[in-house]
């Protein structure tokens, strides 16, 4: 058997830290390879499909679509910028052949752009570099001297990455996503920045089809696929893709589907493919058959794990299943036992909940499932906060309530069997008057400030190492401190020595002690007590949480009592109450800032905190006593 390449297919992928413009950038690619009708009305992000995507303004999940470059067809696979979800990219860099390495014109590389750079590099991938954001202030003075440190910089990375020399060859764009051009010629950017020259994005096109490598095939050899991704379709059911890496795929084939059962056995099961996809655009078009090479969306194969292998003989042995990076914390999901349960969404049993969770650990292989001492609840394993909080918020678009608790690290034994725990390299960009705060802020983390860079005159770069568990919630607070111009970045750089015992807040928390509807009048006493996260008219219950204490213990307090009514009137009586301000958490900073003993309930309507014992009388107010 040879190994050949399809030349009438490219399969690329654009890699890049979350907010350098990945997905405008495809946006624009999309358009200009002619795959839109003049007519049509186009949104932004088109790739950005999910709710939560364009919200947050980030990708979550990797997704497919494809052009054509004359008679190449081109697959374009936009992936997330975001560490916590590199799981999604780890994967999806089996299906292509070469990247588009996207770096912000101002920031440089950053955290995300080292990781998913270093797996690019070691599936021997060849890098097109595309410098974006060359229209932003801070990079057109002094001759666009600063483009030329970003350069230096990144090939700096490469060579610390091990990239090999061919490799580090590689050929440079400048680009406005923007506004949808690039170019290789410095010189050109002026003029195109003054818009006195129209710009395109056809150089970006040329150094696909000729500087990118096109798929490596196994000529030869019967049928094989290997499972990257799944979706989801009302007609088919569940439809695995995958790259064809061998042999040819016919509709209404049949084949053997090589997956794992629940204890992790490798299982053959035999299969028939009624229907079979490529990409063209961002639709998927049913065709007969598949070439070599290309990416195929396939119906017909039941509970697909990603990783999984197709093969057109039972004696073929499947592909190495897709690895990576092992997780770094855990969340604990609960039924929800709350007074309240069932009153604002579907209260689901222990065997829905694991179903749930067991279904997303199928679709993102970056999470992992675990049980636990009781049946009614289930850990599960992932990166990080940001990570967490989308399957929470999806699961409450679903209908869904349930309940978490604080995440906890996931702790490693060296050599000498000593307790490590993970540590992360922040990176943290803002106004240099904010630099103190900021320091102040990581200090009191446990944070450890590594560097001190200056960006401009105005802004600087700092960089800590901080244990993984006091990162947490960081990034409200430095939003905070920065007024909304702090720009945070991170990975999990490695393992320390454990670092004993923390508490995840200083102050302790305001309990309610009976159920009932908070009142206005009971509120505003009890604002000296501490900061409030209810309103009046809010339903609670006995054990749930309303607010932060002002001393480090908790407090049992009566949000519910009303004003005594008598017959004798006065001005100062009878006034409106005004509470001060309530504090308004979301669901990230209720998960930095609950303890152990507490939960976070869930419902499609609401999120509210409460303690894991609701009887007062049951539980201590004495908080190390817990």
């Amino acid at each position: 058997m040879t190994v050949t390449r399809n030349e009438r297919i490219r399969n690329i992928c654009i890699i890049a830290h979350v907010d350098h413009g990945k997905t405008t950038l495809v946006d624009h690619l999309l358009r200009q390879a002619g795959l839109f009708q003049s007519h049509e009305v186009l949104t932004e992000r088109m790739m950005d499909s999910n709710s939560l995507e364009r919200e947050r303004g980030i990708t979550i999940a990797a997704k497919n679509a494809a052009f054509a470059i004359g008679p190449t067809k081109v697959n374009l696979i936009d992936t997330p910028g975001h560490s916590d979800f590199s799981g999604e990219v780890e994967r999806i860099l089996s299906t292509v052949d070469g990247s588009i390495l996207l770096v912000d014109a101002a920031e440089g590389p950053l955290p995300q752009t080292r990781f998913v750079l270093k797996k690019s590099l070691e599936q021997g991938h060849r890098i097109v570099l595309c410098i974006n954001k060359v229209d932003r202030k801070e990079v057109q003075g002094d001759n666009f001297k600063s483009l030329h440190k970003v350069v230096d910089q990144v090939f700096s990375l490469f060579l610390e990455l091990g990239a090999t020399e061919e490799q580090s060859e590689f050929p440079i764009l400048y680009a406005c996503a923007r506004k949808g051009w690039c170019t290789a010629d410095l010189d050109e950017l002026p003029a195109l920045l003054n818009e006195e020259k129209p710009g395109t994005l056809k150089p970006m096109f040329d150094l696909i089809h000729d500087y990118l490598p096109p798929p490596s095939i196994v000529d030869g050899e019967p049928m094989k696929l290997l499972f990257s991704n799944i979706s989801w379709s009302e007609y088919l059911g569940q439809m695995g893709i995958g790259k064809v890496f061998a042999g040819k795929l016919e509709k209404n084939q049949v084949a053997f589907h090589h997956t794992l059962d629940e204890n992790g056995t490798q299982i053959v099961r035999r299969t028939l493919l009624p229907k079979i996809f490529v990409y063209s655009g961002m639709k998927q078009v049913e065709v007969d058959n598949i070439e070599a090479g290309d990416i195929a969306a396939v119906s017909g194969c039941q509970n697909i794990l990603i990783g999984d292998c197709l093969t057109a003989t039972q004696e073929q042995l499947p592909m190495q299943r897709i690895k990576v990076e092992a997780p770094t914390m855990r969340m604990i999901f609960s039924i929800n036992t709350s007074p309240l349960s069932g009153m604002e969404g579907e209260a689901i049993q222990a065997r829905k909940l694991r179903d749930r969770l067991l279904q997303e650990c199928r679709v993102n292989v970056a999470m992992q499932f675990q049980e636990t001492e009781t049946t009614e609840q289930f850990y599960l394993l992932g990166r990080g906060e940001l990570q967490f909080s989308v399957l929470v918020e999806q699961m409450r678009r679903e209908g869904l309530e349930f309940m978490i608790g604080r995440p906890t690290i996931l702790l490693r034994e060296n050599e000498k069997g000593e307790k490590e725990e993970p540590v992360e390299t922040v990176y943290i960009d803002m106004p240099s008057g904010a630099s103190g705060a900021v320091t102040e802020l990581m200090q009191l983390r446990k944070g450890v400030l590594e560097s001190y860079d200056s960006l401009s005159e105005t802004r600087v770069r700092l960089q800590f190492a901080i244990p993984s568990r006091r990162f947490f919630g960081v990034r409200s607070h430095v939003l905070t401190i920065t007024k909304g111009e702090g720009i945070l970045s991170s990975e999990v750089s490695g393992y320390i020595p454990y670092q004993g015992a923390m508490f995840s807040r200083a102050n302790g928390s305001l309990i309610s002690d009976r159920a009932g509807k908070t009142t206005a009048y009971a509120l505003a006493n009890l604002e000296e007590r501490g900061k409030l996260f209810i309103r009046p008219s809010t339903e609670v219950y006995e054990g749930m949480v309303i607010g932060e204490c002002s001393r480090d213990n908790d407090m049992n307090v009566n949000p519910v009592r009303g004003k005594q009514l008598t017959n004798v009137r006065s001005v100062s009586s009878d006034g409106i109450t005004i509470l001060a301000g309530v504090r308004d958490m979301s669901l990230e900073e209720y998960i930095e800032w609950i303890d152990d003993d507490e939960w976070i309930e869930c419902t499609p309507k609401n999120i509210r905190v409460r303690k894991r014992e609701l009887t007062g009388a049951k539980r201590s107010v004495i908080r190390n006593k817990k």
